[in-house]
C-alpha cells in the first residue's frame, strides 16, 4: 500500500512539473528544433519535448478508460514524443505540437492494442481505427447491445469507417467480452479447465509416427538407388514411376529424341539396375513402394 501511494505520488509531481514548464514561442521552438537537428545539441532537445510533455499527458489521459494504468500511457507517449523530435522538419513552418501529435497518438494506440487484450485485436489502419471508434460510433446511433449488432448499425458503422460488416461485427464481440483463462475452471464445482474442451487437430499417433518414418526411409533407399542410374535413365524413371502424372512413353519419346519402344527398353533396364540396388540395401525392393519390374 506505502508502495502505491509513493508511485501516485511521484506521478503527480511529474505532472505538476509537466504542466509548469513554458510554453514555447514558434521561433524559439525552431530555434530548438533547427540546434537538435543541425548540432545533435541534447539541452535543445530536452527544452523541447519538456515544453510538450503536457501534451503527452493530455493524450494519454483520453485512453485511461481502457483499463491501461495511465503512467504506462505517458511512457509510451513520451516515446512517440521523441520520434517526432527525430523526424521534425523545422524548416516547413509546422508547430511542433502539432507533428508531435500523430506520432504521439499513434504510439499510445500501439500500447493499447498490444496490451488491452492477450488476443491480438487490430493490426491494419482500418481495424485500428474501428477498435478506438466503435464505441464512439454506436453511442452516436443509440446502439445499446451487448456484443450483436443490427444489421443496419452494423452496415452504418461499415460504410462510415470503410472497412467490412464482418469485421464490426467480430470487433464488437471482442471488445463486449474479456478474457477468459484457459486453466478457469469449467464450474466452480468442478475440476475440469476450459483447456480440456480444445481439440489437438495436431495430435500425432504412434501410427502416424511409423507411417512418417517409414515414408522417409523409404524416400532415402530410392534416392541413393537412383544415384547406380545414369541421366536418362534417371528421367525416365522419375517420370514414369515417381510422379503422380505419367508421362507417356511417346511423350518422353520426343523429348529425348528416341522411340517410345526405346523409352521402354530403358525404363526396364533401369529397373533392373534399381532392383539391383535396393536389394543391396533392403533385401525386398518393394519394401520402398517401387514397382517390381515383372
Amino acid at each position: 500500500m506505502a508502495t502505491s501511494r509513493s508511485a501516485e505520488a511521484a506521478d503527480r509531481r511529474f505532472v505538476r512539473t509537466a504542466m509548469n514548464k513554458p510554453m514555447l514561442s514558434q521561433e524559439h521552438e525552431q530555434s530548438l528544433a533547427i540546434r537538435w537537428r543541425d548540432e545533435q545539441d541534447e539541452r535543445a532537445l530536452h527544452e523541447l519535448t519538456s515544453a510538450y510533455m503536457r501534451l503527452v499527458i493530455s493524450m494519454a489521459s483520453k485512453f485511461r478508460h481502457y483499463g491501461l494504468a495511465v503512467s504506462d500511457l505517458v511512457q509510451e507517449g513520451n516515446v512517440g514524443l521523441m520520434q517526432a523530435a527525430a523526424r521534425f522538419d523545422p524548416d516547413r513552418q509546422v508547430r511542433f505540437s502539432t507533428y508531435a501529435s500523430w506520432w504521439i497518438r499513434s504510439s499510445i494506440q500501439d500500447f493499447v492494442l498490444r496490451n488491452w487484450s492477450i488476443v491480438r485485436t487490430g493490426t491494419t489502419a482500418a481495424q485500428k481505427s474501428l477498435f478506438f471508434n466503435l464505441k464512439r460510433l454506436r453511442a452516436k446511433i443509440d446502439d445499446t447491445s451487448d456484443g450483436t449488432m443490427t444489421p443496419e448499425n452494423r452496415q452504418w458503422i461499415a460504410t462510415h469507417l470503410g472497412v467490412p460488416e464482418r469485421d464490426v461485427e467480430s470487433m464488437a464481440s471482442r471488445l463486449s467480452a474479456s478474457d477468459r483463462s484457459l486453466n478457469a475452471p469449467l464450474a466452480t464445482d468442478s475440476e475440469a479447465q476450459w483447456q480440456d474442451l480444445l481439440e489437438d487437430e495436431n495430435a500425432v499417433t504412434e501410427d502416424d509416427v511409423m507411417e512418417r518414418r517409414d515414408s522417409e526411409r523409404r524416400k532415402h533407399w530410392i534416392a541413393e538407388a537412383l544415384k547406380t542410374l545414369t541421366d536418362r535413365e534417371t528421367l525416365i524413371i522419375k517420370e514414369r514411376r515417381l510422379t503422380d502424372d505419367t508421362v507417356t512413353l511417346e511423350v518422353l519419346g520426343k523429348r529425348l529424341g528416341i522411340s517410345k519402344e526405346r523409352v521402354r527398353q530403358i525404363e526396364h533396364q533401369a529397373l533392373g539396375k534399381l532392383r539391383t540396388a535396393l536389394v543391396t540395401m533392403v533385401g525386398d525392393p518393394e519394401e520402398t513402394g517401387l514397382i517390381p519390374v515383372s
